[in-house]
């Protein structure tokens, strides 16, 4: 099954594994902008609501009736849980990572962004 969606979504897919190793065994290196507030929720926003962009565009590409019900399981919850279990697990299971909750509401807010852009194209897409 992960191969048939691996060949149906790569880009997508390649960008959640990115994530996951970011997530859990990448330790960011000291960057000039360090000193900008909020700076590592930006991160968050954007690594998020990127990839799950990502995912609508190559969704619409492979299908020509969108699924509403199939993308709001795999296209918001799924992204948002899967953001909770990994800031579970950096809290819990690394020794270098912290989880943090407002680190998950700047990933929830990116992939609702993304799947509010997914569905406002898909609408129009139809007309």
């Amino acid at each position: 099954m992960f191969n048939i969606q691996f060949k149906k979504y790569p880009v997508s897919c390649f960008l959640i594994a990115v994530i996951w190793y970011l997530s859990l065994f990448f330790n960011a290196p000291k960057t000039p902008f360090d000193s900008m507030q909020f700076i590592d929720k930006w991160v968050h926003f954007v690594m998020y609501g990127g990839t799950f962009g990502v995912l609508w565009i190559e969704y619409l590409r492979q299908h020509s009736h969108a699924n509403f019900t199939k993308l709001f399981v795999w296209a918001w919850v799924a992204p948002i849980l899967m953001s909770g279990i990994i800031e579970l697990i950096q809290e819990y299971c690394t020794e270098k990572r912290n989880g943090d909750w407002i680190d998950l509401m700047a990933n929830a807010i990116g992939v609702t962004l993304a799947a509010i852009a997914g569905t406002v194209v898909t609408k129009m897409r139809k007309k």
